[in-house]
């Protein structure tokens, strides 16, 4: 899902609105987000329409000052939980994987005496903690010194105001991509000044949830704020031609798992290459359906069994809530079995049985391993997928390739053999199936897999 935060400055002028419905076919955001949009909320609603965001909050402006606007897309299943001049709170419910997320588009008050009222309302509307909850807009402070550049030097009082409601409401400052400053004014370098207002402030819930976000700092023809877009889906799916398979070891524990592998093998046909393929697409199928049901089953597995501690304890309702427990169990096995996967580690079979802890471990090397963008051979930074995997490919082949001579002759002549005949002879044998499940299974079953995303455990 990708969201458009912006403080636009006006959207009163119809060139303003213009400019902004080209910047929105371009980017094609799912849910947009304007502040100080100095226009009566009807006519807001108007306009937001005439974007192409049907659903949507709009608060009116006080005067030419303020105005806040926030719409989505059809698409979006999005719940009003509260707003006021500064803040509209929405709720973001997930209809396929039953996945809800709090996103809170804010304005801080400009002016100065006002600021700690704002983090006070922020600090109010921390009421579900344990929610995944995301907080952006246009915050008017800075967090330190160095976000803020030219005119006088900021209160440390202020910015320690800022990162103590922060902290408070247990949120991180979200990297982002793109220039430093959100904000400036000023055209002249003598009286320039640059400022980072605006940005995003996530827990560690809504992190977990999205560990491969992506933030970018936009450039921008009108206003003085710099547009930010959030892509809650950068990096976890790439284009259609690169869907990638693994065989999750977690599904070993469903009961239906065996029988699958077996029928959508005996379904195969053609050489090994092909079946393996469709195998993976079945696999695929499969568990996306059992993904869907997961969270539903866990949820009524959790309510029969406070039914059932609670009911008459006879035999029947004794049994079924042992029954019921193992299932739990059993569920709960199959999480912390795909977060180790995910995690590369062994720490599990050591007793360390911490689901969020390996969710924490795993989503942290997901977020080292990402690639942003990379630098060409010129020194011109690029972030298009396909520009990065062709810098990528010219790296290696000019690294594995040489220009100069091959003649190794005379360095191999120093070199004294040391494979003898019957060496090079068993070298030489073809290999055979015993040796080759021996070595299957000699290796770690949860480190990565081959190409075709099936790794040691699958065999």
């Amino acid at each position: 899902m990708k969201l458009l935060s912006w403080n636009v400055r006006g959207l009163g002028k119809p060139r303003t609105v213009r400019r902004l419905r080209h910047m929105l076919r371009d980017l094609k955001p799912d849910v947009i987000f304007f502040i100080e949009t100095m226009v009566h909320e009807n006519k807001m609603a108007n306009i937001r329409r005439s974007f192409g965001y049907p659903n949507g909050i709009d608060v009116s402006s006080v005067g030419r000052s303020g105005g806040l606007s926030i719409g989505w897309k059809n698409s979006c299943n999005v719940n009003l939980r509260s707003f006021s001049a500064r803040h509209i709170d929405v709720l973001f419910n997930g209809d396929s994987d039953g996945c809800h997320w709090r996103c809170t588009g804010f304005y801080g008050a400009p002016e100065e005496a006002n600021r700690l009222e704002s983090w006070n309302l922020l600090r109010g509307l921390n009421d579900c903690p344990e929610t995944p909850w995301l907080i952006i807009g246009d915050f008017n402070e800075i967090m330190y010194s160095f976000e803020k550049q030219g005119g006088r030097v900021r209160s440390e009082r202020q910015m320690e105001r800022f990162r103590s409601m922060i902290e408070d409401c247990s949120l991180d400052d979200l990297d982002y991509l793109g220039t430093w400053f959100t904000w400036q004014k000023g055209r002249m370098a003598d009286n320039n000044i640059r400022e980072r207002l605006d940005r995003g402030l996530a827990n560690s819930f809504w992190r977990d949830l999205f560990p491969d976000f992506s933030l970018k700092h936009l450039s921008h023809t009108f206003s003085d704020h710099c547009p930010l877009l959030l892509d809650t889906n950068k990096g976890l799916m790439g284009p259609p031609d690169q869907w990638v398979f693994r065989f999750e070891a977690s599904w070993l524990l469903e009961r239906t798992c065996e029988l699958e592998v077996k029928r959508l093998w005996g379904a195969s046909s053609g050489h090994l290459l092909h079946r393996l393929e469709y195998l993976k697409t079945g696999l695929w199928k499969w568990a996306t359906a059992l993904r869907r049901n997961r969270r539903h089953k866990e949820s009524m597995l959790r309510k029969r069994l406070q039914d059932l501690a609670q009911a008459f304890p006879s035999d029947e309702n004794l049994h079924e809530l042992v029954d019921t427990q193992l299932e739990i169990n059993l569920e709960m096995d199959k999480e912390e079995l795909y977060w180790e996967q995910r995690a590369r580690v062994n720490w599990l079979r050591n007793g360390d049985r911490n689901t969020t802890f390996f969710h924490r471990h795993a989503s942290e090397r997901r977020r080292k391993q990402r690639i942003s963008k990379l630098t060409d051979a010129d020194g011109s930074e690029v972030e298009e997928t396909d520009a990065m995997s062709s810098i990528a490919t010219n790296y290696f082949v000019d690294l594995f390739s040489t220009a100069g001579s091959t003649n190794v002759e005379c360095i191999l002549s120093g070199i004294n053999p040391c494979i003898t005949e019957s060496m090079n002879t068993e070298l030489d044998r073809d290999f055979d199936g015993e040796e080759v499940l021996r070595a299957i299974k000699s290796m770690s079953p949860l480190k990565s897999a081959g190409e075709d995303g099936l790794g040691a455990i699958f065999y």
